[in-house]
């Protein structure tokens, strides 16, 4: 994939609870988990799709805030 399409846009997790996951997940034939950060309530990630990240899965209760909007994971 070249770099110019890989979108770059910025995204937002805050941790509205302890033990929040974040995990990124690969591009490619085969998705598979490439890194993972846990974070505390009220600590907030900075992050962005890569050429090498496709996807991010957020395990826990969160706010995520991107340039489509917002959304709150409400999982207990």
């Amino acid at each position: 994939m070249d770099k110019a399409t890989i979108p770059s846009d910025f995204f937002v997790i805050k941790a509205l609870e302890d033990g929040v996951n974040v995990i990124g997940l690969t591009r490619g034939n085969d998705t598979r988990f490439h890194h993972s950060e846990k974070l505390d309530k009220g600590e907030i990630m900075i992050a962005q799709f890569t050429e090498h990240t496709s996807a991010v899965k957020v395990r826990g209760k969160a706010l995520i805030q991107t340039s489509h909007g917002e959304i709150e994971n409400d999982e207990v």
